[in-house]
């Protein structure tokens, strides 16, 4: 069987949930780096892969999928591991998943995009997303004070979705300080076998 290969850039929060999903299900990947700056993603050779021009995108032999949700339920169901053992743990996983796209995910990433300098905006801009993200954050440590990870007692593909969002929160300048059950449930993660941090999961050019 062949590899699958992810196609994305280090810096980014969505290819690294991607990248983190297949570590944690122990799969190897190849790796195709996409030079965003260089505009890489609106070529035609890459929009052939992701016809959004995003990444990130995963080939799995004549399957090309893009948007990291989609990814992860993807790589679930095709191992039989992280997405739910029942109905309802399965749809709470996808609500999950559609949770953090809409209220987190964002609200972390573009802060992080204003105080690491890849975005130029208003204060009011960072502070409008940075309060955003931090609603949230308050509606994920009242769910975390509940149970280990986010649904039932087992690692699914919701906590690396919003681990994905959530382990930015410091390049982001958003504490978490106020969210001690955020903060223990990111070091249950931590501890999983196959966890790396995003600069470890992720080459910072083509790898085979």
């Amino acid at each position: 069987m062949s590899k699958m290969t992810l196609h994305g850039i280090w810096l980014s929060g969505p290819t690294y949930k991607a990248g983190l999903a297949l570590s944690l299900l122990g799969q190897p990947f190849a790796y195709k780096h996409v030079d965003l700056r260089a505009g890489a993603h609106k070529q035609p050779a890459y929009l052939a892969v992701n016809r959004y021009g995003q990444v990130p995108a995963l080939e799995d032999g004549d399957l090309k999928l893009c948007q990291s949700g989609a990814i992860l339920l993807y790589l679930a169901d095709k191992f039989g591991k992280m997405g739910g053992k029942t109905a309802e743990e399965k749809a709470r996983v996808r609500e999950w998943l559609f949770w953090e796209f809409d209220k987190l995910a964002s609200n972390v990433y573009r802060p992080r995009a204003i105080k690491r300098g890849f975005l130029k905006a208003e204060d009011s801009v960072y502070t409008m997303h940075s309060t955003m993200a931090n609603d949230a954050l308050k509606v994920l440590d009242g769910a975390l004070a509940k149970s280990h990870f986010l649904v039932g007692n087992e690692v699914t593909m919701a906590d690396v979705a919003v681990y994905g969002d959530v382990a930015y929160a410091d390049e982001a300048a958003i504490d978490l300080g106020p969210y001690p059950n955020v903060k223990a449930w990111m070091g249950r993660v931590e501890k999983l076998p196959g966890f790396k941090k995003y600069e470890d999961v992720l080459p910072k050019q083509d790898a085979a």
